[in-house]
């Protein structure tokens, strides 16, 4: 059977689409989409991906009409914290260490939820 080999693009809609991409790179790292083909897009280090559907009334989330939830990995969860709490975003840390890691959570501009972990 043939597979998919890894995610090639996260696509979500936005009120500004310019803002929320320079937020992404400013407090996050990543590069924005290139506007020509011979420059190189943001490229993700090699680790774990979790694709994973939740039932549709989760609050897991946020909010109810919330229909997604990224999870980026970092290999620093207490200077990411730090360095978003600089920059004045609020990020709740999960005070529970998991068998797979830490985890911490937060919203970009628009309330799209972002969850950050550090690998076990």
């Amino acid at each position: 059977m043939e597979k998919v080999t890894g995610i090639g693009g996260v696509f979500f809609k936005a009120k500004d689409p310019a803002a929320m991409s320079a937020w992404y790179e400013k407090h996050l790292g990543i590069d924005p989409v290139p506007s020509d083909y011979e420059t190189q897009p943001w490229s993700q280090q090699a680790g774990f991906t979790v694709f994973a559907a939740f039932p549709a009334d989760t609050d897991y989330f946020g909010k109810a009409e919330q229909s997604w939830m990224i999870n980026f990995r970092v290999n620093d969860l207490s200077a990411m914290v730090a360095q978003l709490r600089q920059a004045g975003i609020a990020v709740e840390v999960d005070p529970e260490t998991y068998p797979n890691g830490l985890f911490a959570r937060l919203q970009d501009p628009e309330g799209n939820p972002i969850q950050l972990w550090q690998p076990a």
